[in-house]
């Protein structure tokens, strides 16, 4: 499933916009598989990517909806590094409707038995509210998330 990540990076001062800091992204595919983990994969870099922002503070990384696997909720991993520093790591969750809706189609179907929601995630207990993507269609059969993120700079 197409997925349209927009991450504006502001300020957490100031909410202005922050341009040319990284925003860095990775994620599991549909079928619950990181690249680079585990025998033989050190060399795969499937689903992990890194963007800048432009003037108004904005990343638009291209991508696919995650997958899952057991124990966590679904989500992507993020990072935004600016001037070389590292200043913000998190994660960006998804609502559980609209997972719903997306495992319900292939290749997502193929996995069935997915029991981490948001509510029962010790992940997204600690602040993961706060990291919610907004999500709409993207009126092509995939989807777009958005996120505002403040950051300090280093």
């Amino acid at each position: 499933m197409p997925l349209a990540l927009h991450a504006t990076v502001v300020d957490a001062s100031t909410c202005r916009p922050i341009r040319n800091a990284a925003v860095d992204i990775w994620h599991c595919d549909a079928g619950g598989v990181y690249s680079g983990f585990g025998a033989g994969t050190s060399n795969r870099t499937f689903l992990r990517g890194m963007q800048r922002t432009n003037a108004n503070g904005l990343a638009v990384l291209k991508t696919i909806y995650p997958g899952w696997y057991q124990g966590r909720t679904v989500h992507i991993h993020v990072k935004v590094h600016i001037g070389g520093n590292v200043v913000h790591t998190g994660q960006l969750y998804f609502p559980d409707t609209l997972t719903d809706k997306v495992y319900r189609r292939s290749p997502y179907k193929a996995r069935p038995g997915r029991t981490t929601r948001n509510s029962n995630d010790f992940v997204f207990a600690n602040g993961g509210k706060n990291s919610l993507l907004s999500m709409k269609s993207d009126g092509a059969g995939g989807y777009v998330a958005s996120i505002a993120m403040g950051v300090v700079r280093a």
